[in-house]
């Protein structure tokens, strides 16, 4: 029996989107898949990802932001990069991981700009809303559509 895939989801920060996609993909692909997130850098689980992906009924609450050097000795199969400047700062994976890159919306600074316009909190979460259910639509493709 094959082993399951070790899948990395890889953003600046490891607060919103790689998080909702590490959740989706446990929640989704489990049985077939173990699934990290990591960041660039560390900016702390955002409270509204968490939030919305609650209503979606996945719990990423217990999720901590992490360094993508806290996981120098797992052999990832895949490495997603979800925002634009961890595809272009990813470094290079030893081994045979495939590294593709799928760019989703950033929901804080689309929330920030919301905000700015005077919407309410509400609106702003729909920022959130949106994101979390176009990676829950591509984690939904995995592994097939990354050719594993």
């Amino acid at each position: 029996m094959k082993t399951k895939l070790n899948i990395l989801f890889l953003c600046t920060g490891n607060s919103c989107r790689s998080q909702m996609a590490e959740g989706w993909a446990r929640h989704l692909k489990g049985d077939i898949m173990n699934a990290y997130s990591a960041g660039i850098e560390t900016h702390g689980l955002n409270p509204n990802a968490v939030a919305v992906m609650k209503e979606a009924g996945v719990d990423i609450s217990s999720h901590t932001s992490q360094l993508l050097s806290e996981f120098d000795d797992i052999a990832f199969d895949a490495v997603v990069t979800v925002c634009g400047h961890a595809h272009e700062t990813c470094p290079y994976f030893p081994g045979n991981a495939k590294v593709v890159h799928v760019g989703f919306p950033d929901p804080p600074a689309q929330a920030k700009e919301l905000a700015a316009q005077g919407a309410s909190a509400e609106e702003q979460l729909n920022c959130y809303r949106a994101v979390r259910d176009a990676i829950k639509e591509y984690v939904a493709t995995l592994p097939e559509s990354l050719g594993l």
